[in-house]
Order: structure tokens, then sequence, then C-alpha cells
């Protein structure tokens, strides 16, 4: 039996790379190739089980690190908790894996001197190991950094206080962070409740600078009105992922608006991409970015959730080139509702879902494939 489960894993995995070579435009002569990993994570310990996986981020040491939403699990997921049975209880809020998927540890939720997020949502680990998260409950208004260990070190703005779009104090559910190391600045993707981008220092949270869609100065009064042909919006609509590359390029997804804008790193516009513009579904299809793992970081992976793909941009045309998945689903190889990603310097990929997929999983590179 063992034999032949593991034979039809083998198929399955099979059959899985050859659906994505064919998935990838012709436009680029080579293309990263992926596929599902069956054995990532390992089963987590103490009995526990994940709600929605709203974050995922790897550290310099090639550690997985996420955030999920314990509140999110249901009843049946609580049974231990409430002395019923055997199996289960959500996990901690903050989970780091090591590259094999064994938990190194966990910790995170309510503590003293800081506002915990109403609803977790957004990850990153910056090059000294510290631990950056955000929210995007109604009165998530505020950032936290901790160390590696979860001993609380900063908060940025206040719990329940937000001026809107051109605050410098507060954020209004931000969605994501990326701490750049050599200017020692924090770039929050300030994009549920705001418009924009805004960038503090890593140290003292002090208000650098912010920014909207193609630097335009923010607007929370302009329409949200989706524009599928010519110009795109002049606002931002849900600011969802945020990513600087080893050039000093920060890229933005604009989830709604279907696209992923780049900026030099004092907010001034340069290109953009869309990403299946015409896509009409509610959650968009920008919801974020990660770079591939060559030192030019050539291309990068953009979670689109609504389509159930992870798209591959080309970074210098940005131009989409191709993508994998597109399989709806719950099994291997399928996506459910992808919200966040990050890469390993293995090239590697790391996904998180949300909704009702409530799982992080990796991808294994495979190499490039000639189309």
């Amino acid at each position: 039996m063992k034999i032949l489960l593991k034979l039809n894993m083998l198929l399955v995995l099979s059959v899985y790379g050859l659906v994505l070579m064919g998935s990838a435009a012709a436009a680029t002569s080579d293309l990263p190739k992926f596929e599902p990993d069956p054995y990532w994570p390992k089963p987590l310990p103490n009995n526990w089980v994940l709600g929605q996986v709203s974050g995922v981020a790897v550290d310099t040491h090639d550690h997985i690190w996420v955030i999920h939403r314990p509140r999110t699990t249901d009843e049946h997921d609580n049974y231990l908790r409430d002395k019923k049975a055997d199996c289960c209880t959500p996990a901690p809020p903050i989970l780091e894996f090591d590259q094999a998927g064994n938990v190194v540890q966990a910790w995170g939720g309510p503590g003293q001197g800081y506002d915990w997020p109403d609803i977790e949502h957004g990850i990153f680990v910056d090059q000294k190991d510290n631990v950056w998260i955000t929210g995007n409950g109604k009165n998530d208004n505020n950032l936290l950094k901790f160390s590696k260990t979860g001993k609380f070190l900063l908060q940025i703005g206040h719990h329940g206080k937000t001026g809107g779009s051109n605050d410098t104090e507060n954020v209004n559910e931000a969605a994501a962070i990326a701490v750049y190391g050599p200017t020692n600045e924090v770039f929050v993707a300030d994009g549920y409740g705001n418009r924009r981008v805004i960038v503090f220092d890593a140290d003292s949270g002090a208000y650098k600078r912010h920014w909207g869609a193609y630097g335009n100065k923010p607007d929370d009064s302009a329409p949200l009105t989706r524009v599928y042909e010519w110009a795109g919006s002049p606002q931002f609509h849900t600011v969802h992922g945020i990513a600087i590359s080893n050039d000093r390029i920060v890229y933005v997804g604009d989830r709604v608006n279907n696209r992923i804008q780049s900026f030099r790193l004092d907010g001034t516009f340069i290109k953009e991409v869309f990403i299946e513009r015409k896509t009409t579904a509610p959650f968009g299809t920008g919801f974020g970015a990660a770079f591939s793992h060559d030192s030019a970081q050539r291309f990068f992976y953009v979670p689109d959730g609504s389509n159930k793909k992870v798209q591959i941009v080309d970074r210098k045309a940005m131009e989409v080139v191709g993508f994998f998945g597109g399989h709806g689903g719950h099994g291997l190889g399928d996506f459910s509702h992808i919200h966040s990603i990050a890469t390993d310097s293995k090239g590697n990929i790391y996904l998180g879902e949300v909704d009702t997929g409530r799982r992080v999983y990796r991808w294994n590179y495979k190499g490039v494939t000639a189309q």
C-alpha cells in the first residue's frame, strides 16, 4: 500500500510538472518551473491547527515565518480547547519553520505595552531578525515590532486612531511591511483603510514620507471606481503587498486595481504592470510580489487570489510572461485563496491561504524550462 501511494504521489507531481511547463507564455525563452511539495510543512506539534494564513515571510537564515488568525478556527478545530475531544487547538499566531518544515518556535498574542491586532495580517523579518506585523481589523491603526523570540520592541501608531491617508502618525488597516536595511526604513503597504505607501524609521518609528499611486498625493475622497482599460486609476485601491529589490526599487501590490506599481525609494513612480486586468472579482489580482532567487532578480511572482494562479512577471520589462496554478481546490497543486507569498534563497515559493484555505505550503523550484 505504501509503495502504491508513493507511486501515485510521483504520478501527481509528474502531471503537475507537465501542466506548469504548458502554462508559461512564450514571450520569454526560459521560465522558472515549480512543483508542489506534498511533504512541507510537517504536521504541527501539540495538536495545533492553523486558521487563515494571512502572511508569510522568509528570513536571512531561510527560515519561514507565518502569521495566521487563530480566531478563525471553527468549533470543529477547538475540541481540545473545550475539553470535548483529543483534537485540536489553534496554534499561536506567529510560527517559525525550518527548511524541513518543522516548527522551530511559536509565540504571539495580546500582551502588556502594545496593542495586538484585532485581525492578524502581514509579517516581515528584517536583516536583524526582528519580526514586524500588521493587522487589518477596523481599529488596527498600528504596527508592531518584536525580537525573534517575541520580545516587544516598538509600536508605531495608536490602536483605534486614524486621520486618513495623509496622517503621518497612524496607519489604517495596514496590509504588509518591507524593511530596507541600507536606509533602516520601514515601508508599509497601508492599504485596507488608507490608500498609500508610508515610510518610517525602523528604530525610532519616526515618520519619513508617504505617497499614493503614480507618486500622487493620496486622496481618500477620490472614487474607488475600477478602470479596466486605458490609463489606470490615479489612486490606489487596497494597497496589499510591498517588496524591495536588490536594486532599490519598491514594488507595490495595488490589489483591487489589478496591478503592481514600481517606485524609487523616494516615491518616484517608475512603471506598472497589470495582472489579468479584465478580472472583475472584488478581491482583484495584484496581491503582492516576491522575487526570483537569482542575483539580478529577473522575475517577481504575484499571488493572484482571484484567478488562483501565481503570475510570473519579467521585472525589467514589467510584463506578465507566465504563471503556474490555475486549479481551484484544496488538494496538492490546487489553490483555494492564495493571499501572501515569499521566496527563499533556493528559489522555492511559499504561499499562505486565507478564507477556507487555512494553510501554508511550498512549491519547489525545479530550474528553468525552455519555451
